[in-house]
């Protein structure tokens, strides 16, 4: 059995996270600066210590510090001199960094098949029967064996099925030229926000998401702070990256520890003018997760982000401070604190709005399931840096993991635009050799006849009237133009000398 992870004290009560509990999904909830990342990053320190690797989004850019080691911020040796912790264990955590652009980590893609047309409309924000059209163009392309690696995939795809409307709308539905149109309007505004950059090869190996270094899991950090300028992207982004694990991982059953932890950061982005549709699979996934034995924390300044069918299923709960500004904000600490499950001796809906930094109202899942009487508690400092790695040492981590050079070389092998454009190519050819041939459109029985006499008996003057008529029926083809000015400029002495 996995020993407990101690995540806060109550005066000399340590309030332990157990491993066999930890794919129950948690919640971490608090207002702006009352010490939220302080306690993701003591979390997924203490996952990784164990051996379970972990994936988080780092939005602001402060959790890049846990791939140092801590030492000399008088702010957390005080909170550890207050806790009776004594000095702590100062060490990095084993770190991968990653980014959708490539910079501040390894480049992190999906292929567009991969996404897929559900999760592809969201991020386009289409509407349902823009989202029917792309679903239906998906279809085409599976039924022709076309891959969708990249956006110029996409866009080919789509004027293919624009182009052929009408024979295809028996079998796939109207493929109407709007939404068509919309959808690639779509497209050059995720090309703007840099989402070009998101699709490709190689994609990304989720086994690449599972390591371990040393016996500590590895954590995968997302550099998400310029992602997060284009929210609906960064929120589809995470939850492809759940949906994929639900997917491909098998079932586990029940583990004494999760073979991955995910925080979701800002979750309420990804529930945020949500359709119903998406809504049902994100519940669906993340009820059925955790018998992959994943867990999912969410990361929000308020449990009312979080749809109800959700938060009932997160059974591990840190609330820092709530402030009770406005009746929403009272709402908010109301609903937070029937959350808990009651402790006689803790007003918890006062105490939410009294707590200070680093301070949190703390409640884990006991070894049956039962969420624990909460408890008022300072959080653990973690053992890593607090605040931002340089530059210069992100660097260094990215260039000494095992993957480096994999992901950075990108690969563009042939997928559905090659495949269409090799067919336009085709399909253009028998026009192209008609040109060349004797069908050029000039008469040339005419200028023959002209030039011996025969037929019209016309003589000269004949062959300049049946010249003229041919070269006005030949205009436009370069190849004809070409053999004009040759046979005619010896026939009729008018040539360029050369």
């Amino acid at each position: 059995m996995t020993e407990s992870l101690v995540i806060a004290k109550s005066g000399v009560i340590d309030l332990s996270l157990l491993p066999a509990m930890a794919n129950r999904h948690g919640l971490i909830a608090g207002a702006t600066g009352t010490g939220k990342t302080i306690t993701l990053q003591t979390l997924a320190e203490a996952f990784s210590q164990i051996g379970v690797p972990v994936f988080m989004a780092d939005v602001k850019g402060d959790l890049s510090g846990i791939s140092r080691a801590g030492g000399g911020n008088a702010k957390v040796e005080a909170r550890a001199a207050e806790l009776g912790i004594g000095p702590l264990n100062y060490a990095a955590a084993p770190t991968v960094f990653w980014d959708v652009f490539g910079k501040k980590g390894h480049p992190l893609r999906s292929t567009v098949s991969e996404m897929g047309p559900l999760l592809l409309a969201r991020m386009l924000n289409l509407n349902d029967v823009q989202a029917g059209v792309l679903t239906a163009a998906f279809k085409i392309a599976d039924d022709n064996g076309w891959l969708l690696l990249d956006l110029k995939d996409l866009r080919a795809l789509l004027q293919h099925a624009s182009e052929n409307a009408a024979d295809l709308a028996g079998e796939y539905g109207n493929i109407s030229a709007a939404s068509v149109g919309a959808i690639q309007r779509g497209l050059l505004q995720l090309e703007h926000e840099g989402g070009e950059n998101l699709f490709g090869e190689p994609a990304l190996d989720f086994n690449d998401l599972l390591q371990t270094e040393g016996g500590r899991g590895v954590i995968n950090i997302l550099a998400a702070d310029a992602l997060y300028n284009s929210p609906r992207v960064y929120a589809t982004l995470l939850l492809w990256l759940l949906s994929e694990l639900f997917e491909n991982l098998p079932e586990a059953g029940d583990l004494d520890k999760p073979k991955l932890v995910f925080f979701f950061d800002e979750a309420h982005l990804l529930f945020d003018d949500a359709p119903a549709a998406l809504l049902q699979k994100i519940e669906q996934v993340v009820r059925l997760i955790r018998s992959k034995g994943v867990g999912i924390y969410f990361v929000s300044q308020n449990p009312l982000d979080i749809p109800d069918a959700i938060l009932g299923q997160l059974g591990n709960r840190v609330q820092h401070a709530l402030r009770a500004f406005t009746p929403r904000d009272q709402k908010a600490v109301k609903a937070a604190a029937e959350t808990f499950r009651v402790n006689p001796d803790i007003d918890v809906e006062t105490a939410i709005t009294e707590l200070g930094v680093g301070e949190a109202l703390v409640s884990f899942l006991d070894e049956k399931g039962i969420p624990a009487p909460v408890e008022r508690a300072l959080i653990k400092p973690p053992c890593s840096r607090v605040g931002p790695a340089s530059e210069a040492e992100r660097q260094e981590t990215i260039q000494n993991t095992v993957i480096y050079g994999h992901y950075e070389k990108q690969v563009d092998r042939e997928s559905a635009y090659e495949i269409l454009k090799g067919r336009a190519v085709q399909a253009a050819q028998p026009a192209t050799e008609s040109a060349s041939t004797g069908n050029s459109g000039f008469d040339w029985g005419g200028v023959l006849d002209g030039v011996t006499g025969s037929g019209s008996g016309r003589g000269r003057q004949g062959v300049l009237e049946t010249a003229a008529k041919s070269v006005a029926r030949s205009i436009g083809q370069e190849v004809g133009r070409q053999i004009i000015r040759g046979v005619l400029g010896s026939l009729l002495g008018g040539g360029r000398r050369r």
